[in-house]
């Protein structure tokens, strides 16, 4: 769905802002041609499409345009430097704390994949300051963390549709806290025969 909304706004389905239109391998599903979105705001000065599992595709696209002689600067500084001269992690985090400005649209696919648990609380922050940006977040995630920004709108989509939930409704949340409070109980279960 995330992915879908990302093609119909005119993001490339790999990631990335508005004018990045590479293609590493096209595996993205025809759901954008359904969509028909409505906007309700005024256009977001910023986009950007942040997709876990192809974020190393952009940050490579990100050193081909920059290798090209051209009229415009360099694009690596504004993600903070050099994207694969980082840990996986660190790209991320460059890119939120560096290429998002503000009055903007950011979709995310699970972000977390990349994140400590302490850099998810950082990314939680700089959602916040974005947000008094004018900014917005769509976000795929199944990180109990970052589903526990202050008054999210949460959408458990499943087999059976989409509901909105409360945070102590979505599994990343009940499954998490049953852990901590009890690790040995959760581990028995777990590794019972």
């Amino acid at each position: 769905m995330l992915e879908a909304i990302a093609v119909a706004l005119g993001l490339n389905a790999e990631g990335g802002g508005r004018n990045f239109s590479f293609a590493t391998r096209a595996s993205h599903s025809c759901l954008h041609q359904y969509l028909r979105l409505v906007r309700s705001y005024s256009r977001p000065r910023d986009t950007y499409f942040l997709r876990a599992e192809s974020f190393y595709n952009v940050a490579t696209e990100i050193e081909k345009l920059d290798e090209e002689p051209g009229p415009g600067p360099p694009i690596t500084p504004a993600y903070g430097g050099p994207l694969h001269e980082k840990s996986h992690g660190e790209s991320f985090f460059g890119l939120i704390m560096n290429r998002l400005r503000g009055a903007g649209l950011y979709l995310f696919d699970e972000p977390e994949s990349a994140l400590s648990v302490r850099r998810q609380l950082i990314l939680l922050r700089r959602m916040r300051e974005l947000i008094h940006l004018d900014s917005q977040f769509i976000i795929a995630t199944h990180s109990p963390i970052l589903l526990g920004y202050p008054n999210a709108r949460i959408v458990v989509l499943n087999d059976e549709g989409y509901r909105v939930a409360r945070y102590e409704e979505t599994d990343p949340y009940r499954v998490t806290k049953a852990f901590l409070d009890d690790p040995a109980t959760a581990l028995a279960k777990i590794f019972r025969d």
